[in-house]
């Protein structure tokens, strides 16, 4: 009998697949949907659709026995939610999953001294400029690979990002020091994929086979780049997008600003940076300062 986990393609594993495109979900969401299901086959032994409640039950505990973390464990059963909700339409199957809260962490970000070194070290122009474009617009990796060149609107001074994360488009501001760092790698980038390609269409940063780089490449780039930097942190990419918009958060750039140029589609996303924004924390004045009658200083502060 063939089953979801098999390398075989399964009538049930089609349906899914056709139920999953007519709802237009995203390659990596269908990607992460199929995986969480050929988990839970592989566990199971046997079909899906065979599945019953105590097997939903004892999938989630072997998922949390197994150390998979909170994250993980409600991707996988998002997934599994899927094929039964839609796929299924086993209701009494979906009634038997619950998420789990995952912790609210604030992100790490980096101070400017710290962003100026690893741009600084970053070991050819092309890893400068999309390293520039990652923290100086806030890009996500994959819409910094993914830029064509009608992408790049000089004359508003903006670029446009296409189809990101949620199908959404944007627009986000283009420096000019950034402008001169494109026209400068534009003299130098390879041409061997430009042939037959109008140039609005060709690609800033072509990978191989006709292909942008990929997201893989640009992060492996990031940090190795950070630690010639002297940079000891667990950063990623990802730390320049966050450190992007806390920058703008300190100096007083109106938070829905902020929630547009990064694309969110809730304003309380947006919010958490206000967390981690230390110049704005810091220039708060405490009551206890009105108790004593003391007059906060600005500048430099003596170290304890």
């Amino acid at each position: 009998m063939n089953i979801p986990y098999s390398k075989s393609v399964t009538p049930l594993r089609t349906r899914m697949i056709a139920d999953m495109s007519a709802r237009t979900l995203g390659p990596a969401s269908q990607k992460s949907h199929l995986r969480a299901c050929k988990r839970f086959a592989a566990w199971l032994r046997r079909s899906p659709d065979t599945a019953t409640p105590d097997d939903v039950k004892h999938f989630q505990l072997h998922l949390m026995d197994t150390g998979a973390s909170i994250c993980t464990r409600n991707q996988t059963m998002t997934g599994v939610k899927f094929l039964f909700r839609v796929t299924l339409r086993r209701l009494d199957l979906v009634a038997e999953i619950f998420s789990l809260k995952e912790p609210v962490k604030v992100p790490l970000v980096l101070s400017k001294k710290e962003i100026k070194r690893i741009l600084a070290m970053a070991p050819s122009l092309k890893a400068r400029v999309m390293l520039s474009l990652a923290y100086g617009c806030g890009m996500r990796a994959g819409e910094v690979v993914r830029l064509k060149v009608g992408d790049i609107d000089s004359a508003q001074q903006i670029i446009r990002i296409v189809q990101a994360k949620g199908r959404k488009d944007r627009n986000v501001m283009l420096p000019l020091d950034i402008l001169g760092l494109l026209r400068e790698w534009w003299a130098q980038r390879p041409r061997g994929q430009d042939k037959d390609v109008p140039v609005p269409e060709r690609i800033l940063f072509p990978g191989y086979r006709n292909k942008h780089l990929s997201t893989r490449q640009i992060s492996r780039l990031f940090k190795q780049t950070a630690l010639e930097a002297g940079i000891t942190k667990p950063v990623t990419l990802h730390t320049l997008r966050h450190s992007f918009a806390t920058h703008l958060l300190e100096r007083g750039v109106d938070i829905r600003v902020i929630q547009a140029l990064l694309g969110h589609t809730k304003l309380t996303t947006t919010a958490r940076y206000a967390s981690v924004a230390t110049g704005m924390i810091a220039a708060v004045e405490s009551p206890l300062d009105d108790l004593n009658g003391v007059k906060r200083k600005k500048g430099k502060r003596d170290a304890l």
